[in-house]
């Protein structure tokens, strides 16, 4: 029997751009643009100048880092852009797989798309999309469980099977970069205990390894093709469980996972987003000022697999803007009282006002069954007054059957963008019938010269 890396890099080396259903071209498309909407917000609010400073330290090249003039090498624009993309943590979700689909493999598209149409990088987009989707939903929290983070992960071998196929390597080859990539998987998630921002950097680090794990490949070091099946391989090492074959392979190219991200309507853990939602909803409903001040307890249910992430003891205090993300109290305090969650609600942790309303919201683990990133979102409200809401969603905004998801995508992408977004915006959602990428790398370009850097500590008019 074929491993599961041959099966893999037989697929995303013989996959047709032509042959791509519509549906996933949009979907990559839309994923790519809420990508750069999301590092150019990063750049603004100078979330990760440490990533962006240590890049181009790294010497000379020919690729861009976004918000950023000059230009670096390949692997050093890939972390650079991966920590962009994430640094706000406002990047796309896939729920089965609770992994960032875009941040580890838009920054490989970038970096290595100098030279392919348009059509081609979106395939190789679409090919990554997947790769780390069906990876993280192959072992449902299993990474998050032993204290890994899937996106890195997973990542790591999504950016090495793009940065294949972008450089036209071999089948074996291709095996040889998913086996070397195999060895840069990792992603601790122990910033939770400290409300540090490691975590900003994971698909930086996943993009730049992925692509250099393909670069080995080709100059000719090698891998073990059973990286994802063997004893020491990616599951039994690192999730504790053998691989899942069929969850991996079943109907690859014909069901595509590509086309079941979320995208982020706030810029947070998307463990929280279905809470948030139904604060949000409640708010509407409790109207008055007094009643959202007088506010009693706030009761909001999360799923088994959330609460130790969001909901863990301390969590109302946060440390950290970063770790403010991660609090669903702190987070549900500050939707009900300003009705909403933007770039900007992180900016100040030491309201008193939130603070003292986040010690007021209480938690009930509720199973929910099935995946935490897709459960439901429950609230009540208790007022001084007497007042009781209850607000209920079935699963946050901004999922694939959100039937307001291309406004969401389009206006988020505009608030991040700024002032000239439009070019962008064109550029990203027309990459299938444009020759080549050049459209989109030039409006970047210009982007940065027109000062994305100078952004930081100016106001934010995101979603």
């Amino acid at each position: 029997m074929t491993t599961i890396a041959e099966e893999l890099a037989a697929w995303a080396l013989g996959v047709r751009a032509e042959r791509v259903p519509p549906e996933v071209r949009r979907a990559a498309a839309r994923h790519l643009l809420d990508a750069l909407g999301n590092a150019v917000a990063g750049a603004r609010a100078g979330a990760a100048d440490a990533a962006v400073r240590t890049a181009s330290a790294m010497g000379p090249g020919d690729a861009l880092v976004i918000g950023h003039p000059g230009r670096v090498s390949r692997s050093a624009a890939a972390l650079a852009n991966g920590v962009l993309i994430h640094a706000l943590d406002f990047d796309d979700t896939h729920a089965g797989g609770l992994v960032h689909a875009s941040a580890p493999v838009v920054p490989v598209v970038l970096a290595e798309g100098g030279e392919v149409s348009g059509a081609e990088a979106l395939t190789a987009l679409a090919i990554g999309l997947e790769t780390i989707c069906r990876l993280g939903a192959a072992a449902p929290h299993g990474f998050h469980a032993v204290g890994l983070h899937a996106t890195a992960a997973c990542g790591v071998f999504a950016a090495a099977l793009t940065a294949a196929r972008l450089r036209g390597l071999t089948v074996d080859e291709t095996v040889n970069a998913l086996g070397i990539a195999g060895s840069r998987a990792s992603g601790l998630l122990e910033f939770l205990n400290t409300g540090s921002s490691t975590k900003q950097l994971h698909p930086g680090f996943a993009a730049s390894d992925g692509l250099t794990a393909a670069a080995l490949a080709a100059a000719g070091a090698t891998g073990p093709s059973t990286v994802f099946e063997g004893e020491y391989g990616l599951y039994r090492a690192l999730a504790r469980r053998d691989a899942d074959r069929p969850a991996i392979l079943d109907s690859l190219g014909e069901r595509w996972e590509a086309t079941r991200i979320t995208v982020k309507p706030y810029p947070a853990c998307q463990l929280m987003h279905a809470q948030l939602d139904a604060a949000h909803k409640a708010r509407a409903e409790l109207g008055a000022v007094e009643d959202v001040r007088g506010i009693d307890e706030v009761v909001v249910e999360a799923h088994p697999d959330a609460a130790s992430i969001v909901c863990a003891p301390g969590k109302e205090t946060p440390r950290s803007a970063y770790d403010a993300k991660f609090s669903l109290p702190w987070s549900v305090a500050a939707m009900l009282l300003d009705g909403q969650v933007t770039v900007a609600t992180y900016d100040r942790i030491d309201r008193p006002e939130v603070l003292a309303l986040a010690a007021r919201v209480r938690t009930e683990v509720v199973d929910f069954g099935g995946v935490a990133a897709d459960q439901p979102g429950r609230i009540r409200v208790r007022t001084a007054s007497g007042t009781t809401v209850s607000a209920e969603v079935p699963r946050s905004g901004g999922g694939p059957d959100d039937p307001d998801l291309d406004r969401l995508v389009s206006a988020k992408a505009l608030g991040n963008l700024g002032p000239g977004g439009e070019e962008i915006v064109a550029a990203a959602l027309g990459l299938a019938d444009a020759p080549s990428t050049a459209a989109l790398l030039g409006a970047l370009s210009l982007s940065a010269r027109g000062g994305i850097s100078t952004f930081k500590g100016s106001d934010h008019d995101e979603l």
